[in-house]
C-alpha cells in the first residue's frame, strides 16, 4: 500500500509537471524569440502558477495561519482552474491550427527569396575583367526593418493559436468565477410523496449544501447565501452538508450570518465530508449555536412527516458514520418521512429503510466540466431528482464551490423542494 501511495505521488506531479512543459511549450517557446522579456515572464508565470497552486491546496490540509491560507488561496486555486481549461483549449487549438496555417497561406504573397548582393571592398578586383569596383552603398537608417526582421508565417500561426487558447481559458475561468461570487441561484422542484396529508400540500423546504465557507469564500458569500435562502420564505431549512473548509477558529466570523436564517419549521443540518476534515464535533455545536439543529443520526417528527438525518460516511474514519437505524427505526412507517444525508451513495441504505425523500449535495454538479463525467462515475445521481425503488432521491448542485471559486456548466442553486401530497 505504501509503495502504491508513492507512485501515486510521484505520478501526479510527473503528470502535471508534463502538462504545463506543453503549455509552455506552445504559449511561451513557440510564440517568442530568443531569450527576451516575453520569453523570461511567460516562463516566470508558467513555473509559478503551480506552485502556488500545490502551496494553497498544502495550505489548507495542514491548517496552515489563515493568513497565508488567504494569501495563497486566490491566486493558487484559480490557477487549477486556468490550467484546465488552458489545457483544454491549447488541446483543441492542434486540431485548428492546421487550418489557420493554411488560411495565412492563402492571404499572404509568397515570399521569394532574393539572393542580396555582395558588397565589393575598395581596391578590390572585380569579378570580372576590366570592370571597375563599384563604390559601397549605405542604406538609409530611415529605411525601416527589413523583411527578414518581421515575424514568420510559423510564428504568427502560433501566436494566433495560442493567444485565442489563452483567451478562452481567461474567458471561460472568469465567468465561472463571477458565475459563483454572485451567490447562488434559486431553482424549484416538485416531489411527490404518497404519504404525505393533503394539509402539508406545498410544504416548501429549502435545501443548500456545498457552501464551503473558506479563506476564499467567506463571510460576504454566507450573507449572500442566507438572503437568498430567506428571500423563498421557505417553510423549512436543510443545510445537507460541507458548509466550511476550515476550523471554527478561522471560519466562525464567516459562517455568523448563518443565524439570520428564517423558516417557520426551523433549519437543519447534518454534515459532510468536509466536517470531518474541519473538526466536525467543534462545528455540529457551532451550527447550534448560531440556531440550526444538527441531526446526528437522529430524526425529528414535524406535524406532517418526519425529518431525519445521518452523518456524512467520513465519520466512519472517526466512529461517527451513519446510523440509518438509530435514524429511521421504530418509527410509524405510515408517516412519510425525508431524509437529509450528504452524499448520494447513501441512498441505496435509504431505500432498504422505505425513505421517501432522500436530500442530498456532495457532487457540485461535477463544478468543473469535465468533472461532471467523474462525478457521475462515482454518484448514483449528479444532479436533480430521480426515483429508486419507492425512494426519491434529490441532489443539489450545492452553493458554493471548493477549490476554484468557479464552476463551468454546473451553476450554484438552493433549491426550494416543494412537496406535493397525492391526495390533494
Amino acid at each position: 500500500m505504501i509503495v502504491v501511495f508513492v507512485l501515486v505521488g510521484l505520478a501526479v506531479p510527473a503528470a502535471f509537471g508534463a502538462l504545463h512543459w506543453y503549455a509552455w511549450r506552445r504559449l511561451v517557446r513557440d510564440t517568442t524569440r530568443g531569450s527576451g522579456l516575453a520569453r523570461r515572464t511567460g516562463t516566470v508565470v508558467i513555473v509559478t502558477g503551480p506552485v502556488l497552486m500545490f502551496a494553497a491546496l498544502i495550505a489548507e490540509r495542514t491548517g496552515a495561519p489563515f493568513w497565508l491560507q488567504r494569501v495563497l488561496g486566490w491566486p493558487g486555486f484559480l490557477w487549477m482552474a486556468f490550467s484546465l481549461y488552458l489545457l483544454l483549449a491549447l488541446v483543441a487549438a492542434e486540431f485548428a491550427r492546421p487550418l489557420v496555417r493554411r488560411l495565412v497561406e492563402r492571404e499572404a504573397p509568397a515570399e521569394v527569396a532574393v539572393p542580396r548582393p555582395e558588397r565589393v571592398p575598395a581596391g578590390t578586383a572585380a569579378t570580372e575583367p576590366g570592370s571597375a569596383p563599384e563604390p559601397e552603398s549605405k542604406q538609409p537608417e530611415s529605411a525601416g526593418p527589413s523583411r527578414a526582421a518581421a515575424p514568420s508565417r510559423r510564428l504568427f500561426v502560433s501566436r494566433v493559436v495560442g493567444g485565442a487558447a489563452a483567451a478562452a481559458a481567461v474567458g471561460t475561468v472568469g465567468y465561472g468565477t463571477y458565475g459563483v461570487l454572485r451567490g447562488p441561484g434559486v431553482k424549484r422542484v416538485t416531489v411527490p410523496l404518497a404519504k404525505l396529508p393533503r394539509s402539508a400540500h406545498g410544504f416548501r423546504i429549502a435545501v443548500v449544501s456545498d457552501i464551503h465557507l473558506s479563506p476564499v469564500l467567506g463571510r460576504g458569500f454566507a450573507q449572500r447565501v442566507v438572503d437568498t435562502i430567506n428571500s423563498t420564505q421557505p417553510d423549512l431549512i436543510a443545510v445537507v452538508g460541507d458548509l466550511v473548509d476550515g476550523s471554527v477558529k478561522d471560519l466562525g466570523p464567516a459562517a455568523a450570518p448563518l443565524s439570520r436564517l428564517k423558516a417557520r419549521h426551523g433549519s437543519y443540518f447534518v454534515t459532510g465530508n468536509h466536517e470531518y476534515f474541519s473538526g466536525a464535533a467543534q462545528w455540529v455545536e457551532e451550527v447550534r449555536r448560531l440556531g440550526l439543529n444538527p441531526l446526528e443520526n437522529a430524526r425529528t417528527e414535524l406535524p406532517a412527516f418526519d425529518l431525519a438525518g445521518v452523518n456524512d460516511v467520513a465519520g466512519e474514519s472517526e466512529g461517527q458514520g451513519p446510523d440509518f437505524g438509530k435514524a429511521l427505526g421504530d418509527r410509524d412507517t405510515t408517516r412519510a418521512v425525508v431524509l437529509l444525508a450528504h452524499q448520494p451513495v447513501q441512498i441505496h441504505e435509504a431505500v432498504r429503510h422505505d425513505v421517501d425523500l432522500q436530500l442530498s449535495g456532495h457532487t457540485h454538479g461535477g463544478q468543473l466540466w469535465p468533472g461532471n463525467l467523474v462525478a457521475a462515475a462515482a454518484n448514483p445521481t449528479v444532479a436533480g431528482l430521480e426515483r429508486y425503488g419507492d425512494t426519491q432521491l434529490y441532489v443539489s448542485r450545492g452553493a458554493g464551490a471548493w477549490g476554484p471559486p468557479t464552476r463551468v456548466g454546473a451553476p450554484s442553486d438552493i433549491t426550494v423542494v416543494e412537496l406535493a401530497s397525492k391526495r390533494a
